[in-house]
Order: structure tokens, then sequence, then C-alpha cells
């Protein structure tokens, strides 16, 4: 026994041993085990409590003496303990779940009692529960070992304990006690001047339960609509009565009793709301039964509260989201539906707006409000906080269900061939299904209200290829070539390539798995048209180029206007009828692609670059490495092909893809770098503050470009060579970036002219093209490519 132990046990050990005190509060714990308050009890408290009830006897209340006793409800006191209370049963509510502090779910319920004094409320716990079966409205109970409390709003209740009994008593020893009266009101005779009232009626409408937000706490709330054959009225459940919706499993067509119902007015409409005292009860009652209104939608013609309607899902657009003044977050999404009448909008609003609704969907929707809408010219049906939506209920007649099944067939997504066959206007709203097979980057641009973005995306099916534009928020979605777009209420415009498609803010684009969409391999050998090289024109569409790649640049950067920078690559590519450079963007200079390679470009774009053609491959565009390719020529005959072997005197202007061989002469290496504008790239001097001649622009750091000119001489002749970038770097076997360093760091342009000139005398083949001075007609060589070089 502890020291605490021992201390309580003091104070009765002349009544109990020890051995008896130790087992009295393990008998007590075993009591306490299913009661909710004692359970997690210490031995000391239960020590207290032993010690307490041994106490008792010597122990005179002041409540046992007739001057002070709280026999009448007008007499009991807050703090009171112990209480008996006696009274007549006029009300009995609901039990409400709830949950503690500690996590654990329990149960209360209050119990209205009254004498020939007063009413006082009772707070019947979890362990009390049970006793509400022993007791009706009208009883005349006693209740033993309750706590006066001061309840909300300051009133004064008694709760029960957990070894709190009840007893029925004799109604005739209480001829003073209140009467209980139970009068029902029929519904169309309910007024703003009462407060209570005690109702029948059939339940012919539940609202979803909402959930709602007040001084930063958040609460729920749900709508009962009874009819009786007076009239009808909204019954209001609060946060945890809500549960008694499911509790007493309550459906639509259900007759129920409201006892205590409070009767509230706003907006001139009088409605119930479910009280403290509160009780709803389900039974086989005597009022009418209704058959609930479905309205035609060809018959909303005016503005009407509290319509029914049923109709296949035509159309859903994406939600919405706005701020409203006050700065709190809403949203909305606009579905169309038909039924064999006509068809209409409804706007779903706040949480009805994340329903999983699609189009071919039969959606019932039961409490919305017919308005007026300005956009469309029309009438449209809008949700609210009592708005019912089924999603293909059951409960609909074989006739109309076997009507929208028919109107769903028409629903399904056209074919891209059916698409562009058709005498379509401007603006026609159609749906396709269809694998991406191009995809540009999202474009900005300027447009009255701000900065708009754009991008291009090219889908396919089995019937052919149709170009869509996607704007703005579809635009920013992230689309990969391969994937299966379903598209929904994307708008027929008439663009530079004939039918295309625009998908904007009422568009919906759906992502598509395991579909009958042929494959992204399949769609290629149907779609794309394989070119040589020599056959392409610019802006040749849907085509696929196979070559093998006879040289290859290093990765480069560029700059864009709005300051981002873009990594690029160059390469040649060449097959038995011409050869074209090849430039990689987006996610492709990166691949791991080398000189020899026989590469498959699908969809490239052929554009025209200082009057050559040329390939760009992005992200609109595939290239894939072919390991078995035998109508691709070796590489060395390819380069014999295209890269003809002329003697020096044989030169000529224009000559382009020539390889040359002779010996490096002359070389020059006093001023390697050119300082070049970074803004329009022309030649500049450096001063201190330096501002280019030709746009005017100031110049922070200048741009460097490597030139080495030289002479290549061989026993058919000589020429003067000028080697730029790339060519000089692998001339001299040092990087501009090097060079420039040593440059600044020596403070003199011809630092390195002795390493320059060290390579005088080396043997080279050269790849490359011939210019000519237009004044003197002297021809210069412009190397593309060392092939070949030799010490």
């Amino acid at each position: 026994m502890n020291k605490k132990l021992r201390e309580k046990y003091e104070k009765i050990k002349d009544k109990i041993s020890e051995e008896e005190f130790l087992e009295l509060i393990e008998k007590k714990k075993k009591e306490f085990e299913d009661i909710r308050f004692m359970k997690d009890s210490n031995d000391e408290e239960i020590a207290e409590l032993v010690v307490s009830e041994f106490l008792e006897g010597k122990n005179e209340y002041l409540s046992d003496k007739e001057e002070f006793a709280m026999d009448k409800i007008s007499k009991i006191e807050e703090g009171a303990e112990n209480l008996t209370v006696k009274g007549r049963v006029m009300r009995i509510s609901n039990p409400r779940k709830f949950v503690d502090q500690r996590g654990k779910e329990g149960k209360v319920a209050n119990v209205l009692l009254a004498d020939d004094t007063g009413e006082i409320r009772a707070v019947f716990w979890t362990e009390n529960i049970p006793l509400l079966e022993k007791i009706n409205e009208g009883d005349i109970i006693e209740i033993k070992g309750v706590e006066a409390k001061r309840g909300f709003g300051g009133r004064k209740e008694v709760h029960l304990q957990p070894r709190s009994e009840i007893k029925k008593l004799k109604a005739e020893e209480y001829p003073e006690f209140p009467e209980y009266e139970e009068k029902f009101i029929k519904i169309g005779e309910i007024t703003g001047d009462q407060s209570e009232v005690n109702v029948m009626g059939r339940i012919v409408h539940i609202s979803p339960i909402r959930t709602y937000k007040r001084d930063g706490k958040e609460g729920k709330m749900a709508a009962i609509k009874l009819k009786d054959d007076s009239g009808e009225i909204r019954y209001l459940l609060w946060n945890r009565d809500v549960d008694i919706i499911n509790d007493l499993k309550l459906k639509e067509g259900d007759a129920v009793k409201i006892l205590g119902a409070q009767v509230r007015e706003r907006d001139d409409e009088i409605y119930l709301s479910h009280g403290g005292l509160s009780r709803i009860e389900k039974g086989d009652y005597d009022v009418p039964k209704f058959k609930p209104k479905v309205h035609k939608i060809g018959e909303l013609h005016g503005e009407e509260r509290d319509v029914t309607v049923i109709g296949l899902v035509t159309k859903v657009q994406d939600i919405v989201k706005f701020e409203r003044p006050d700065g709190t977050k809403g949203a909305v999404k606009s579905i169309k539906i038909k039924d064999d009448t006509g068809s209409t909008y409804v706007k779903l609003w706040g949480e009805d707006a994340k329903l999983k609704i699609n189009k071919g969907d039969v959606i019932k929707v039961v409490g919305g409000n017919v308005v007026f809408d300005d956009f469309t010219s029309s009438y449209c049906i809008n949700t609210n906080w009592n708005t019912r939506i089924e999603i293909n209920p059951e409960n609909i007649s074989n006739e109309l269900s076997n009507l929208l099944k028919e109107y769903k067939n028409e629903l399904k997504p056209k074919k891209i061939g059916t698409i562009l066959e058709m005498d379509s206007e401007e603006g026609e709203e159609v749906d396709v299904l269809g694998r991406v097979i191009s995809v540009s980057e999202p474009r900005e641009f300027q447009r009255d209200d701000g900065i708009g973005i754009v991008r291009s995306v090219e889908i396919a099916d089995e019937t052919g290829i149709i170009r869509a534009s996607f704007w703005d928020d579809k635009a920013s979605e992230k689309i990969d070539i391969g994937d299966v777009l379903q598209i929904e209420n994307a708008r027929i415009r008439i663009g530079s390539y004939g039918v295309e498609l625009s998908v904007g803010k009422t568009s919906r684009v759906i992502r598509k798995e395991n579909t009958a969409v042929p494959s992204l391999e399949e769609l290629e050998k149907k779609i794309f048209v394989t070119k040589n090289i020599k056959d392409l024109e610019r802006d040749d569409r849907h085509i696929k180029i196979i070559g093998r790649i006879i040289d290859i640049g290093e990765i480069a950067e560029n700059q864009r206007e709005d300051g981002s920078i873009i990594k690029f690559r160059r390469m040649e590519v060449a097959d038995k009828t011409g050869t074209i450079e090849v430039s990689l963007w987006d996610d492709k200079y990166n691949l791991p692609l080398d000189i020899g390679n026989v590469v498959e470009i699908y969809n490239p774009r052929v554009v025209l670059r200082n009057e050559r053609l040329e390939l760009r491959v992005g992200r609109s565009s595939e290239i894939k490495v072919l390991k078995n390719a035998k109508d691709i020529p070796k590489l060395e005959e390819l380069v014999d092909l295209h890269w003809p072997k002329k003697d020096i005197k044989d030169l000529e202007p224009g000559d382009r893809n020539v390889r040359i061989t002779g010996k490096i002469v002359e070389i020059s290496g006093s001023r390697p770098i050119s300082y070049r504008c970074p803004n329009c790239h022309e030649r500049i001097d450096i001063t201190e503050e330096s501002v280019c001649n030709f746009c005017g622009e100031p110049i922070d750091e200048p741009e460097h470009l490597l030139v080495i000119p030289a002479k290549l001489v061989n026993d058919t002749g000589e020429i003067r060579v000028v080697f730029f970038r790339r060519e000089a770097e692998e001339l001299i076997e040092m990087k501009t970036e090097e060079i420039v360093e040593i440059i600044n760091e020596v403070g003199e342009e011809n630092a390195l002219e002795d390493r320059i000139k060290s390579f005088e005398g080396i043997d080279v083949t050269l790849l490359g093209y011939v210019s000519a001075d237009e004044y003197t007609g002297e021809l210069t060589f412009i190397p593309r490519k060392i092939i070949k070089k030799e010490l």
C-alpha cells in the first residue's frame, strides 16, 4: 500500500482491515470497466470513493434537513450533488453522438421534467441512455443520484451520474403535477408567432449533408422536407443532429412525427429546426402519401423553386473557381441535360461542383431552382444547399430509361475522318477520341484582357488526323505524345490546314487508358509518309525520314527574348538521295546519338534556314535509333557520295559539302578572338564603356567568336581557309573559354600566338563550302567539319 492509499485508509481503519480495503478497491475497478467516466480512474480516486461511502453514514447533508431540502424543481440549486428529482416527463430528445476530449465516442440525450413549481432539463449520458427505454412522455418519474449544474445560456440542469437510478411513480399520487398533452398542428397552420410545435408529415425530400464554416469552425446541416394535406415545410438539423437521419434510417416516403420542433422565420419563409429537446419518430402514422412531381425540361419557362427533373447529361464543363467579395472561395460547374421535351443547363454550386458526373450519365436533380441565365438567354437550374443530385438513379420509369439510352448512343465521340468530312460551321461542338501524335510547347500571346497561352496538339485515330489548339488552362496541362485524350465540347474552326478544333474554357479534356484507339506505332505507320531527303519540301507535314548521322555537334545554348536559356544540338543526316541538317530541341537535344547511327525521324518540321532546308525535331517529333537499316548506305559510302573530294585547283564559288585535303600554312594567332555585340552579333571594338556602333545598345559582356585564319596547300594549289567556333577549337585543341581567360589574364590578344602557330604544317582533310569575296573574287574555304587531322 503506497503512501497516498495509506493516508486514505487511515480515515476508516477502525471499520475495515487493510486486506478488505484493497479488495474493495479491486472490486470497484471491475465494476467501473464499462462506465465511461470511471474506467480511467486511478487507485487513489477509487480509494477516495470507498472511503466516502464508509463515511456517508456519519455525515448529515444539509439537503436532508427539511428547511434546506431540494424536494422541488424550483428549489434545486447549482452545485448540489446526490439529489433526487421528481417530475412528469414532458419531452424526450433523440440521443446525440459526440466525441470526448480523449477521442472516445459517447451519446447524450435530454429529458424535460416538470412539477408544480417549474421545469428542468435532465441530461442523460452514455451510461444512462438505456434508461430512456423505460420511460415515455407523460410518465412521472423519480431520478436518484443527480448533480445540479449550470447549462447552456445559464439555465439550470440536472446531470445523471453513472450510478443514477430511475423509478416510475404512480400518477394519482402527484395530482399537482402538470398534465402532458400531445397536440399536433397541421403544417399549413404553422405561423411565425409560434415557438414550438408538434407535427406529423411524410418525408418528400432529404437534402445532402452540407458542411459550412462559421467563426473559423466547421459545422454540418441537412434539411428534411415534410408534407401533409395542408402544405409542406422544411425541417433543419444541425451539426450532431444530422446523424439522426442515418440513425433512424430515414428516407423519402417515410411518415414521421416530430415533437418539440422549433419554429423559425427567415426571408419570409417559415421553417422548423431541431432543438435540444426535439424528437423525431418514424412510424405508420396517418398522413397522406405523395408522389413527387418530376418536371419535364421543356416545361421550365419561368422562375420556380424546388423543382425535380431527370435528364441525360449531354455536356460537362470543367469546374470554375472564383473568389467572392468577402474573400471566401467558391466553385461552379455547368452541365447540360436533356429529356424528350428539351434541354437545359444545370449549374452545380459549391460541393455539388465536385460530383463526378460524366457525359452519358442520367441524373436526377431534386430541389433545384429555375432561374433566367443572362449569358445563355434561357432558363437554367441552379443547385443550392438543399438540392440533392442522384447519378444514374434506378427508380425511373422504363419508358424514360429506354429513351435516354437512345439519346446516349448519339453522344459517342465522332471519328476524326467523319469530323474532317462534315459540312460544319465555325463554333459547332464535337467530341473526339484519339491519340496524341504531336504536341508543341505552350506559347504566350497578348490579348485585350491580358496574357493568353496556346499550344498545338495533333490527334489521330484510325480514320485520320486533326489539329487542335489548346487555350489557357488547357494549354498548360501536361500532354505527351502517345497520350489518349477524349475531348468534349471542342469547337470546330476552319484553320490554315482545313478543319481544326479549338479546345478552350467550355471544353473538357479526359485522359483515357486501355481504349480501342490504335497504338502510337500503328498510327505512325498509317499516317506518316516516308520521304527521301531530296524530295523534302518546305512545310511538309506528317512525314518520316530515315537516314544515317554523318555529323553531330556539341550541345549549345541560346537565349530567348524572355531571358531564359534553351539548349539545342545540330547534326547532319544523309540517305542515298541527299543530306540535311537536323536541329534537336526540347528533350531531344540530349539523346544518346553518335555519328554512324541510323535514325528514324517522325513528324519533324521542315523549315528554310539560310536558304537551305532544315529539319527541326522537338516535342512534337519522335526520333528512334534503328539497328537494322539495309537500305541506308554505310557511313563511308555516304561520305563519298555526298561529300565529293575535290582538288583545290578545281574549287568554285558556291561549292558546298566538298572535301579537300592539304597542309596548314601561314596560320595566324595574333588576334584569335573576335568580339561581337550580344544583341546584333556584329563585330565590335572593346573599350572601357563599349556601345555597339551598329545597334547602339550598351555592351556589358561581349560575345567571343574564335577565328583562326590560315592557308591550305597541296600539289594542286592553295586556298585561304578560315576556321570558326567548333572547327577552330578542334584545330588548336582548346576551348574558346580557355583562350579568353588566358588573354584576359595576360592582357595581350596575341598571348596564344606561339601555341596556335605550332599547328602549322599539319595535314588535314576538311569538309566545307567555298565563298568568294564580292570585290576581289578571292576564294575562301569555310570548314564545317575536320574529317581528319595528322601531325
